[in-house]
């Protein structure tokens, strides 16, 4: 295992896959890889790309890649996709639509399944970028899967949110709703060349306005992704962005909210791991048929558990 950290640490790309394959898997051997990168990360500049389906994410992600390529910027990619609900694995594959920058060993694409997860992300998402920092890329892009209002969690995960917008696709509604509004750095408002889009671009600036007086004022920017317009200007309001952040108290709040979520997860996902082993070593068929039966409710059957698992004082 440390020879496999040590060579994805020095950029091999098979060794960052197989890295992220174990976290991803939950293996018992993803905590000794977390704890042995987690100092090496930190650097990389963490930016989501989220919005309704069909926005064209993967096409304008594709293009951002090739404009921070010609920054000389090396790149990671989590494009969090669908989830088989036979294999588990991704179903759309959204590295097709980037297979121009496959060969590219400057940058690096993972498709990963969203495995059931709400919020638009893969429970291992954020490890997965964390490697992908630790492993030398500069910017780290994370593409949600595209399921609308719920999509929010990319917030806690990326230093800069861009929030992609379609006219005529009903986003014009989607815009109203303030907490899709708030978690925005910059709007970018795709297929630009359709009938709306200069309209979008207004009401997305009403909405601001409405929200009130802010350090930093999300950008509203027009692009039509598949000819590549626009995108250098977007592209350079995620710099301007990141600036911001480093110069700021607001950017240093940001990093300390991100790190108790870190620390918060790993304690939710852990204490989910003891109480369900206790469960599955606690129930039975007579306590099955009793909450059946209705002689026992499952209220007292949980509390129950916890007092067994974290003691009556808990």
């Amino acid at each position: 295992m440390e020879l496999l950290i040590r060579k994805a640490l020095d950029g091999d790309p098979r060794s960052i896959a197989r890295l992220i394959s174990i976290v991803e898997s939950d293996s018992p051997y993803a905590e000794k890889i977390m704890k042995a990168i987690y100092p090496r990360s930190g650097k990389a500049h963490f930016i989501g790309i989220t919005g309704s389906p069909g926005a064209g994410k993967s096409t304008l992600v594709d293009k951002i890649i090739r404009e921070l390529k010609l920054q000389g910027k090396s790149v990671g990619v989590v494009a969090v996709d669908p989830s088989s609900p036979f294999t588990g694995g991704a179903i759309l594959g959204d590295r097709l639509r980037m297979q121009s920058h496959a060969l590219d060993p400057d940058v690096f694409i993972r498709s990963m399944g969203s495995r059931g997860s709400l919020g638009g992300l893969s429970h291992a998402t954020y490890e997965a970028a964390l490697i992908l920092d630790a492993c030398g890329k500069d910017v780290v892009l994370i593409e949600t899967v595209g399921v609308g209002q719920s999509e929010v969690d990319i917030v806690k995960i990326a230093d800069t949110v861009a929030l992609v917008l379609v006219p005529g696709m009903g986003d014009d509604i989607q815009i109203m709703k303030a907490g899709i509004m708030e978690i925005a750095d910059v709007f970018v408002v795709n297929k630009a060349d359709r009938d709306g889009a200069d309209k979008m671009a207004r009401e997305v600036n009403v909405m601001l306005d409405l929200l009130g007086e802010r350090a930093w004022r999300p950008p509203v920017y027009k692009t039509v992704a598949e000819k590549g317009e626009g995108v250098a200007e977007a592209v350079a309001a995620f710099s301007d962005h990141q600036k911001y952040l480093q110069k700021t108290e607001e950017g240093r709040k940001r990093k300390w909210q991100r790190l108790e979520r870190e620390v918060e997860e790993i304690l939710r996902r852990e204490i989910s791991r003891i109480v369900e082993r206790s469960w599955n070593e606690t129930k039975s068929v007579d306590l099955l048929n009793g909450l059946a039966e209705r002689r026992i409710d499952p209220y007292t059957v949980a509390g129950d558990l916890l007092d067994k698992v974290f003691g009556p004082e808990a």
